[in-house]
């Protein structure tokens, strides 16, 4: 045989924005070494007659940190086509670390991401102190996809000022001296940038603000110089967009500037979120406006976006919306078996329906009804619990109550809090500068399923409205994540390239509801959700992935940072 594996007749997306061609793709050992006419047999081959062929998906913005090293696999992120992940974001990371600070580091992530604290302490093999350790032993785990991490400022503040990084006086010269040692040798190790938490969202457990949130410009600087004279590695940040200074003034221009001075500084890219809230109205658009303006004047800044509403999900299964009163807050203390047979006692449901009387909740009109069978994220006002609790004539917790009799518990709603406007999201999307990311795998994993994202942009935002053709948009979750943070020969189908690649029945594209399971050590819960379309998922060079389902390969490789040419 000519060649180790052949993927036969498929419509060949490239990655860099061209249009499906009928093609094969040779495979041997873990590149691809043509595109075209093959002639040549394959030790296997893959018949892709009618489906689309692609690169895997590059996923810049995770926190699978911890997961990986109890999830090989990468879950949810390996049922949606993903093959290369980006750890280490938003400032939360489990390295630099001493041993003395690991409690405090897996609480805090636990506090800033919903992931649990215990998973994170018994799941991790806690055998390094600084970065570059952290990613000698994420090289060794066996992993199904590729994986490479930024070094977070909460943890490099942390190690270089322990008790003080929590302060919110600027660090001193010599703190900031030594959190620039230390990010030097993480990106010498080959981190692929550095991460910062801007926002007074993320807090610590006894309700103060992650270290590092209030630095000032110029330790901030000072760590981005450590990226530009080493030439490689992205400035990340959660920003604090939309949030207020002491004086009152909105902070969406000023954090986009600053960003934009760092990048114009060190010569790196800078990435952030960006989302719209009714919060703050225009909110997306001024950041966006700002962002054109730093780039204009020579800076490389690449807002993150997601494909759909960054929702909340609530079902019986974990969470409510109505846990603020004790009696429905009870209802955790048991399985879901016991929560259904208790929800369905005419008494006790009398008593969930008076306990949520009155009670200060999410507005009904603002969480929505996940209909059976696929989900669906572009809902409308007659889909809210309270157009479905008017419709039956009773309460919203009445209503939430006999929907989840009715759906034998597995009824979920979804509170979309932030781009819950989905022509918002379509302008942002569309916008030139932006870039696919926030779709959080491993993170809020008790609260959020959005590491889906990747099925919902091809099957709603392509398949169904069009909003771009299918090379434009392969290229926006391949090659143009893959080149933001410099991970090289990925996001492409070429000879040469690794060979992470994707057959998919487009037409046959289906994303299913989200589950509720207990799979995190210790039995502790998450969200997943899969998909079905997924043909085969090659990573470097093995089939990783059959139609949903593992094969066992472990292929995945640690991505380093390289300097730029």
């Amino acid at each position: 045989m000519a060649h180790d594996l052949v993927i036969r007749d498929g419509l060949v997306v490239d990655g860099v924005g061209g249009e499906p061609t009928r093609a094969d793709v040779a495979i041997d050992g873990d590149r691809i070494s043509a595109v075209g006419a093959v002639d040549s047999r394959g030790a296997r081959e893959i018949d892709a007659e009618g489906r689309l062929v692609t690169p895997g998906f590059v996923d810049i913005h995770t926190h699978l940190d911890a997961q990986l090293a109890w999830d090989p696999i990468g879950s949810s992120s390996c049922w949606h086509g993903v093959t290369s992940v980006v750890m280490g974001n938003c400032g939360v990371t489990f390295a630099p670390c001493k041993p003395e600070d690991r409690p405090f580091l897996a609480e805090m992530m636990e506090s800033v991401e919903d992931i649990p604290a215990a998973a994170i302490m018994s799941g991790l093999p806690w055998d390094w102190e600084s970065y570059g350790g952290y990613l000698d032993s994420m090289e060794r785990l066996p992993k199904g996809v590729n994986a490479g991490g930024m070094v977070g400022h909460c943890a490099v503040r942390v190690h270089a000022m322990g008790e003080r990084a929590l302060d919110e006086e600027p660090a001193s010269d010599e703190d900031v001296a030594a959190m620039c040692d230390l990010v030097a040798e993480a990106i010498d190790a080959g981190a692929l940038g550095f991460s910062t938490s801007r926002t007074a969202l993320h807090r610590v457990p006894d309700g103060r603000r992650v270290p590092g949130t209030t630095a000032d410009a110029r330790e901030l600087l000072e760590i981005g110089k450590i990226l530009g004279t080493r030439r490689r590695g992205v400035f990340e940040a959660a920003s604090a967009l939309g949030e207020r200074d002491r004086q009152g003034v909105h902070r969406t221009r000023p954090e986009v500037a600053l960003l934009g001075e760092i990048s114009r500084a060190t010569g790196r890219p800078a990435t952030f979120g960006l989302t719209q809230t009714k919060r703050v109205p225009g909110l997306e658009a001024d950041a966006l406006v700002e962002v054109e303006i730093q780039n204009a004047a020579g800076a490389r800044l690449r807002p993150q976006t997601t494909a759909r509403g960054i929702g909340i999900l609530f079902g019986l299964v974990h969470r409510t919306p109505f846990d603020g009163a004790p009696a429905w807050r009870a209802l955790r203390d048991l399985n879901l078996d016991e929560r259904l047979a208790y929800v369905r006692d005419p008494a006790r449901r009398s008593e969930l329906i008076e306990a949520a009387e009155g009670l200060q909740t999410i507005a009904m009109t603002d969480i929505f009804v996940l209909p059976e069978g696929d989900a669906r994220y572009d809902l409308g006002a007659e889909d809210t619990l309270a157009a479905h609790a008017a419709r039956r004539g009773v309460s919203p917790a009445e209503a939430f109550l006999a929907l989840c009799d009715e759906r034998d518990g597995e009824l979920l709603v979804n509170w979309p809090a932030l781009n819950d406007d989905l022509n918002a999201v379509q302008r942002m999307l569309c916008h030139p500068d932006s870039v696919l990311g926030l779709a959080d795998a491993g993170a809020h994993v008790g609260l959020i399923m959005d590491s889906s994202q990747p099925t919902f942009f091809l099957t709603y935002w392509v398949r169904e409205r069009e909003l771009m053709s299918i090379g434009e948009a392969v290229r926006r979750l391949t090659s143009d994540t893959a080149e933001l943070f410099s991970i090289g020969d990925r996001g492409v189908l070429k000879p040469g390239a690794y060979a992470d690649v994707n057959v998919i029945d487009f037409e046959g594209m289906r994303l299913p509801q989200p589950e509720y399971v207990h799979d995190f050590p210790g039995g502790a819960g998450r969200y997943v959700q899969r998909a079905s379309g997924y043909e085969a998922t090659i990573v470097n060079g093995e089939v990783f992935m059959e139609n949903g389902e593992h094969t066992g390969a472990l292929a995945g490789r640690l991505l380093r940072s390289t300097p730029d040419l």
